[in-house]
């Protein structure tokens, strides 16, 4: 009964720790990985490309520095522009220094409030939080190239761009280069940027193109474990995720060369991104300043060196992704631009062998049903499906065991002074009743990856963001916004956050007590109080969660109610 007793309390604990771990423990950064030869040219706070006195070529520039004003509205009147205007995304592109500084989504609100602001995933170049992407050209070592910069002011051939309709913007050095960059949008968030150089200076002039990601401030993150928000990219093939910590740190840089791939920073529900050509040799680069007490984070590429022969012309495309990271649409983009694992972009963990399945029903499902809250309650019925023949076993079990508690007390009651002939006898009975006392843990075991694998889906899947249920429940991601200790709304205050326990982590908790109720009660006391206190455990825990997940757990507790109860009555328990 030892055995018994000790797995019981090691799946209870097992359970409670890694459901909570991310409430228990601070985030802790993956270890800095650090590039050797980083090769720096400027750094996050140059004002614009200069040539590099080493041997080596050099590195992507640092992002416009222009010094902040008082707020968006200025930002954006501090340059001409030209307007973004496409059927989700809406913004414009600095003339100065060329760059794609302001987008708004036309599909995606701060709030479920229809009225409130739209999402801005870009900030205009010089104000408090600038976020934008820029691209240009570097001079190979020793070259006194006149090259673009932040305060080059670049001719347009239009006012407005939009899906179907680029614009290129052009600049002439006035030493014999001509600098053009065609800029192009498809109908959701990918920008399409060609760059060429045509050389009519008289001398060879080689150049290497890059792209960079420049972002002011530290931004707010969620603060969890479980999820990564900073710069992410795809480098030679591996993901990479750099947690804006690890850059803060000293020397703060990380560089590595690359064939393709991708880099950016990523938020909870965007990302920023730029992908060169899937066959361009590149250095890829993640790093930090801080100037001024301002924090800079940046994410670029440097391509390779092209040589331009007087009277040719040299050039280089790239992407860059500025929108909400919509699964299918990553996806599709990673299948279209041959773009290695673009969809891990969204964070879906160590399971994502079960995330990613289980948001493509979810989805599928909700195209049915047309409620993603209905469409949790089906998918649990599907999985109960799946598991049904392993919980039939383990309920027989757990009935059988129970029907066997009045010979059990019989035993330990007869050789209550003598232990080992206690577990002996104990161990005999099961085997005369074929009974497997351990049968009982295995669907605990195996929910426990299915619970992590939705609560992903839930956490991280944008469609899921602002997806109502039904009543109170107007966000399945966020909590229950309700609380037992206002009496739901009754009383006008707000409790603490601890006290946020809403109707349906009650509900969860309830039907766990219900459900332990039906189980075999442990032999052991101390055993059976961490049992009877574990639903309020849960209970306080869950709070905290996304709703969609209570919910499915509280159904799913139903269900096995069901399953359960019908079990035993058939087993006459």
């Amino acid at each position: 009964m030892n055995e018994q007793r000790n797995l019981w309390i090691a799946i209870a604990v097992s359970v409670v720790i890694l459901v909570g771990f991310q409430f228990l423990f601070p985030h802790k950064p993956d270890p800095q990985v650090r590039e050797a030869q980083v090769r720096e040219q400027l750094d996050v706070n140059s004002t614009a490309p200069k040539p590099s006195t080493s041997t080596a070529a050099p590195s992507a520039p640092g992002g416009s520095t222009a010094a902040p004003v008082a707020n968006r509205d200025d930002a954006l009147a501090s340059s001409p522009r030209i307007a973004i205007d496409t059927p989700r995304v809406k913004g414009s592109i600095r003339l100065v220094g060329g760059l794609i500084d302001d987008i708004q989504l036309q599909d995606y609100r701060e709030t479920e409030d229809p009225q409130s602001p739209l999402i801005h995933v870009l900030n205009p170049a010089g104000s408090d939080d600038a976020y934008f992407g820029e691209f240009g050209w570097v001079a190979a070592d020793g070259s006194k190239v006149a090259l673009p910069g932040n305060d080059t002011r670049w001719q347009a051939d239009g006012e407005k761009l939009s899906a179907d309709k680029p614009v290129t913007l052009s600049w002439d050095n006035g030493e014999g280069l001509v600098f053009k960059r065609t800029i192009s949008i498809d109908e959701n968030y990918m920008f399409s940027v060609k760059q060429s150089v045509t050389n009519n200076s008289g001398q060879d002039v080689s150049l290497y193109p890059y792209g960079l990601i420049s972002r002011r401030g530290l931004p707010h993150t969620s603060g969890y474990y479980i999820l990564h928000e900073g710069p992410i990219g795809v480098v030679d093939g591996s993901l990479k995720e750099i947690s804006y910590k690890d850059l803060m740190e000293e020397d703060g840089t990380v560089s590595e060369k690359s064939t393709g791939g991708w880099v950016g920073i990523t938020d909870k529900y965007w990302l920023v991104a730029l992908a060169p050509a899937n066959d361009e040799s590149l250095t890829a680069r993640f790093s930090h300043h801080n100037a001024n007490n301002t924090d800079k984070f940046q994410a670029d590429y440097l391509g390779s060196q092209r040589t331009i022969a007087n009277g040719e012309t040299a050039s280089s495309e790239s992407h860059m992704f500025a929108g909400a990271k919509e699964y299918n649409l990553l996806d599709a983009y990673a299948d279209q631009y041959n773009i290695k694992l673009f969809d891990r972009a969204i964070d879906f963990g160590w399971f994502w062998f079960l995330t990613i399945p289980f948001f493509q029903i979810l989805q599928w499902i909700n195209h049915v049903i047309g409620n993603f809250g209905l469409s949790i309650l089906a998918f649990t019925v599907l999985v109960k499906a799946v598991m049904f023949p392993l919980a039939n076993k383990s309920y027989k079990s757990m009935s059988g065991m129970k029907k066997l508690q009045p010979k059990m007390t019989q035993i330990r009651e007869q050789f209550a002074d003598d232990r080992q002939r206690q577990q002996q006898e104990i161990m005999a009975l099961y085997k005369r009743e074929k009974i497997n006392p351990a049968s009982g843990c295995l669907p605990i075991v195996v929910q426990i990856p299915v619970f992590f694998a939705l609560y992903k889906v839930l956490f991280v899947n944008i469609e899921m963001r602002h997806a109502p249920f039904f009543g109170w429940i107007q966000d399945l991601s966020a909590p229950d916004p309700t609380t037992l200790f206002n009496l739901f709304g009754l009383i006008d205050w707000t409790p603490p956050h601890m006290l946020m326990i809403g109707v349906w982590p009650l509900i969860m908790g309830i039907t766990m007590f219900l459900q332990q109720k039906l189980n075999p009660a442990p032999a052991d006391p101390t055993q059976a109080k961490i049992m009877m206190f574990l639903p309020i455990i849960f209970t306080f825990m869950l709070a905290k969660f996304p709703a969609g997940l209570v919910i499915y757990w509280a159904w799913n507790n139903t269900l096995s109610i069901i399953q359960q109860r019908y079990i035993m009555y058939r087993m006459g328990v």
